[in-house]
């Protein structure tokens, strides 16, 4: 390319950077002024300033929360009232919360946000006509719910939150928000909810329990002998381990010490603090009480009788977060649905998803390894400086992996102490290496690798005979995993996976796909079965025969040998009874038995 000339050919001078300033400078106005914005003030976008939730309104404002299962919200509900807020779940988000969503939202919105911000309306409209003004509602209730940063249209649900909330005649009524990468206090910084060791050791538990106890549901409802005996149990578990979570007594270290100790120990806030802290983690976690808690729910959830050579495909539910964990219409009534067509539903704990966040961080901080250092560019002589950045690294790094180890090992240990049944964590470094070639890794949005990985480990393990995974309608990282699952499933050809977009509408058409989907699974689940019951030689009759002689077999906490590779709890039950009858085996001990 030539370079500029003037008229007699001979090049130009190149502009200095005052003159080019002072050209686009003098465009600018010319465009401003043809435009007719000329001498109007800048006035950039700002994020809304919402009134605080100060510590003085905590005996009187309420804040409402949903969005998971009702057996999460009512621990979770416990654990907050325990610590001195007024907490209240909200209803299980129907219909009708779904239309009110899309009268007062914006088109095109994730039907989650549909369902949660229609029910929140909904319920604050059932405030006022109990008599309660407008005015009221707004000074007096105020909502919790999770935000997110991240590429999908969730990064965006407060601020629909907001608008739908104003277009409904409730503006200023506040959304307190948990960021999911940052926790409650970094986001919010309103000293209304305080981010105590109580608090979050008692959700911690909460959760947990919540997981566990959900899990147990699935598992032992499609075997129960007398209808209705698994959902009153749970119900009178939940009922228990809530009010224990709500009025257990604090640990305080001062009134746990002697006096001459404690007077001592006052007078050292720093050693006083960490030590009371470190008491009260140990307490959550490990007290008698909280262990005979869930003895006691245990015990109850015992005296239920199930019958284990009932065939049932077994389906693993994954997808969208809110979609794969709701109860409801939200989900079309997917597992209850799935229930009554003689399945055994897989749920999804929410352990799941924190822990994918924090093998996550972990793995992005591997990536980002050496760019964030006190002392970059360190020669490799400089050992001072090396070890000062490697030690930069390492206390994060430990950091995320004893969080994530921490919360696998509280989960396992709840499952445990409530009967064993429940299944455990999957290991988030398996599943990301089984997604990696199809999937990368690292790839953010939505659950990110975790739909793929999870088709994979569930089906090679032989954990479940079909997936199901569930999203919103037009949910964009979820439709990009379904365009890769389809080769997926080319190189797994056993699997059978069925992906279904949720919305208000549809439900027909998504339970006829499951059922087509469904049918496949129950064949697979029968040849199962029947193969296993014939290579024990035995008619079904005699095994039913040994069952009705022994009770433990009967109990839904009875540890059944799993095979390697099959998946359905019948088969698997008569191969052991089997063993039973034979003598190859000797029944194992309920849990609780000396």
């Amino acid at each position: 390319m030539s370079s500029a000339a003037n008229s007699a050919g001979s090049p130009l001078p190149p502009l200095g950077e005052e003159e080019i300033a002072c050209r686009v400078a003098t465009e600018r106005a010319r465009l401003e002024q043809a435009a007719g914005l000329a001498g109007k003030p800048v006035e950039h976008f700002h994020r809304p300033r919402e009134r605080p939730f100060n510590a003085e309104e905590r005996d009187r404002v309420t804040i409402l929360f949903g969005g998971f299962t009702w057996k999460h919200e009512r621990l979770i509900e416990a654990v907050f009232r325990g610590c001195g807020y007024r907490f209240q779940m909200l209803p299980n988000p129907n219909l009708a919360a779904f239309q009110t969503g899309k009268e007062y939202g914006n088109n095109g919105q994730c039907n989650p946000t549909y369902f949660t911000v229609g029910n929140l309306i909904e319920f604050l409209r059932s405030l006022e006509a109990q008599g309660l003004s407008r005015q009221e509602i707004i000074d007096n209730y105020i909502f919790f719910t999770a935000g997110s940063c991240g590429p999908c249209r969730f990064g965006m649900y407060e601020s629909e939150y907001r608008m739908a909330m104003e277009n409904a005649g409730f503006g200023g009524f506040r959304i307190l928000l948990f960021q999911q990468d940052q926790g409650v206090k970094a986001n919010s910084g309103q000293p209304g909810l305080k981010f105590s060791a109580d608090l979050f050791m008692g959700e911690l538990n909460a959760v947990n329990l919540g997981d566990v106890i959900n899990d147990m549901v699935y598992q032992i409802r499609p075997y129960e002998i007398a209808r209705g005996t698994t959902d009153q149990a749970i119900k009178d578990v939940v009922d228990q381990l809530s009010d224990f979570l709500e009025h257990r007594k604090r640990y305080e270290i001062l009134e746990r010490t002697p006096r001459w100790f404690s007077e001592r120990l006052s007078r050292r806030k720093k050693l006083k603090d960490t030590s009371n802290t470190l008491g009260k983690i140990l307490t959550h976690l490990y007290s008698k009480d909280f262990l005979a808690a869930m003895r006691l729910a245990r015990e109850r959830l015992g005296k239920v009788e199930v019958d284990h050579t009932r065939v049932k495909p077994i389906v693993k539910i994954t997808g969208e977060f809110w979609a794969q964990l709701t109860e409801g219409d939200g989900n079309f009534n997917m597992f209850t649905f799935l229930e009554q067509e003689g399945a055994q539903v897989y749920v999804e704990p929410i352990g799941a998803w924190v822990t994918y966040l924090l093998y996550e961080a972990r793995a992005n901080l591997d990536e980002r390894k050496g760019l964030d250092v006190p002392y970059p560019g360190a020669r490799w002589w400089q050992l001072k400086k090396q070890l000062a950045n490697q030690w930069k690294f390492r206390k994060k790094w430990l950091l995320l992996r004893l969080s994530e180890g921490m919360w696998n090992r509280q989960h396992a240990r709840a499952a445990r102490h409530l009967g064993g049944l429940t299944h455990r964590l999957a290991p988030q470094g398996e599943l990301a290496r089984m997604a990696h070639p199809f999937y990368h890794s690292l790839a953010r949005g939505g659950e990110g690798h975790l739909e793929v990985g999870k088709n994979v480990y569930y089906t090679t393990h032989g954990l479940c005979h079909m997936v199901l995974a569930l999203k919103p309608f037009g949910c964009m990282p979820s439709s990009q995993s379904d365009g890769v699952q389809s080769a997926v499933v080319n190189r797994f050809p056993e699997m059978i996976f069925l992906p279904i977009e949720t919305s208000g509408e549809g439900e027909i058409n998504a339970h006829s796909r499951m059922q087509m989907a469904l049918g496949e699974a129950k064949i697979k689940a029968k040849a199962e079965f029947e193969q296993a019951l014939a290579s024990t030689g035995k008619k079904l009759d005699e095994i039913k025969a040994y069952v009705a002689k022994h009770r433990q077999l009967r109990s839904p906490f009875y540890p059944v040998p799993r095979r390697q590779g099959i998946a359905g709890v019948a088969a698997n039950f008569v191969l052991h009874v089997s063993n039973l009858i034979d003598g190859k085996a000797h029944l194992a001990k309920l849990p609780g038995e000396a």
